[in-house]
């Protein structure tokens, strides 16, 4: 397709989800004008627009990767150019926040995503609602980032503001990178971003996204985007089946030396034991949480949900690397995150989740590693908040050391030592 439609789309950040999912997408449609493109990266900006606005997508399927050319955009340096950013969420009937964190929402200076969209917002003469995608894989992005932009609102102005916007949060299921190493990139027969930009985006061709509900009359120009009435269960689905499993399967990984997450399918057991944590402990919380929220959450629905990431994670055409994702384990064993928050709902559920305690004693050894000294106990304390319930603790913590028994038998024995 092509950008010749008259539809308008703001992107900020432009890395491989605001590439790889909402220009592309976009793209396919034909029914967008060219998308304005904003990041605070100068020399990214510099090298879309020697190449006309024109980059290019990497796109890993089952048996191979396919090349994309996009374009053109419309690439522009909010640091340099606020005013041409404000602009244009002002005219836009869609607006993606694709960066690093929702840290970065309140970041300083008249680049500050709160600040444009505050003040775009504010010259917004169109009468329908701009829609916000939030991509920031955080179960609160649209109530920060709606935070965020308020609070750059001066306080009689903000009701005639909310009135002129609709924030949406979303479950991005869709695995994706950037290959930075030049040398990486050319091993794996990737195309560079543009002529002028060494890196190389990647992602898998996976293609449903779940967004919540817009109302109004509004709807998701892009068909990859799926409203869903009540966003929780599937926000419980990504963090405590997806990214639970696939930290699980990178800790793993790392313990191992492996380089590449598809280096597990050589690994003897790994893939049955990932598959038994999925459906029998994830699944099994989860399918008791939600019973009845949506087919994902029977079990014939959870297993085809495990089987199909199983599958993707260890896809060697995306070339998902361990160090990616085992990286920064403190955060991912943090009292709501993946492993920790999977633990606790297990417990409130009453079912056990021995391995991904499991996961929890092999990503507290990578701490360790790390030089971060102490027993496991204190250095979760440590992570978690102070103010967490104490005797939820003592509980987490019990299933920690059940899985540090886990952890010593599989050092000694491998995976089968852990059984079925």
């Amino acid at each position: 397709m092509a950008f010749g439609g008259g539809r308008r789309l703001v992107v900020l950040g432009f890395g491989a989800i605001g590439a790889g999912l909402f220009v592309y997408e976009a793209y396919g449609t034909g029914a967008y004008a060219p998308p304005v493109v904003v990041d605070v990266r100068a020399e990214l900006v510099h090298g879309l627009l020697a190449d006309d606005g024109r980059f290019a997508l990497n796109i890993a399927r089952p048996d191979r990767v396919d090349v994309a050319t996009i374009g053109p955009i419309m690439p522009v340096d909010s640091t340099a150019q606020p005013e041409r950013v404000v602009e244009a969420i002002a005219d836009a009937d869609e607006f993606a926040s694709a960066l690093p964190s929702v840290a970065f929402y309140q970041r300083p200076g008249p680049a500050s995503p709160g600040q444009l969209l505050a003040e775009g917002l504010r010259r917004r003469l169109r009468p329908e609602p701009l829609i916000v995608y939030c991509a920031e894989n955080h179960r609160s992005a649209a109530k920060l980032l709606s935070s965020a932009v308020l609070d750059a609102v001066p306080g009689d102005e903000r009701e005639t503001v909310s009135a002129r916007v609709r924030f949406v949060d979303t479950v991005i299921g869709k695995m994706s990178g950037v290959i930075s190493d030049p040398a990486e990139r050319d091993d794996l027969g990737l195309s560079s971003i543009t002529s002028a930009l060494s890196g190389a985006f990647l992602v898998e061709a996976f293609d449903r996204i779940l967004v919540s509900r817009i109302g109004d009359g509004l709807h998701p120009g892009m068909p990859a985007l799926r409203e869903v009435g009540d966003l929780a269960p599937f926000e419980d689905a990504k963090l405590l089946g997806h990214n639970a499993t696939h930290a699980l399967a990178g800790f793993f990984g790392a313990s191992l030396g492996l380089t590449l997450m598809s280096e597990l399918t050589e690994v003897p057991g790994v893939m049955g034991f990932l598959r038994a944590a999925f459906i029998d402990e994830s699944g099994a919380t989860l399918r008791r949480r939600w019973a009845g929220a949506d087919e994902l959450f029977t079990q014939a629905g959870y297993a085809a949900f495990a089987d199909d990431l199983l599958e993707r994670m260890v896809n060697p055409w995306l070339a998902d690397t361990v160090e990616r994702a085992a990286r920064d384990p403190r955060r991912k064993l943090g009292w709501d995150d993946r492993l920790i928050g999977l633990v606790r709902l297990g417990l409130a559920e009453g079912v056990p989740t021995p391995r991904y305690a499991l996961g929890v004693a092999a990503g507290l050894d990578l701490l360790r590693a790390g030089g971060a000294p102490g027993s496991d106990e204190a250095l979760l304390r440590l992570i978690w908040p102070a103010g967490a319930d104490p005797a939820e603790v003592r509980a987490v913590l019990a299933v920690v050391a059940e899985g540090r028994v886990w952890a010593d038998r599989w050092t000694v024995g491998g995976f089968a030592a852990l059984g079925p």
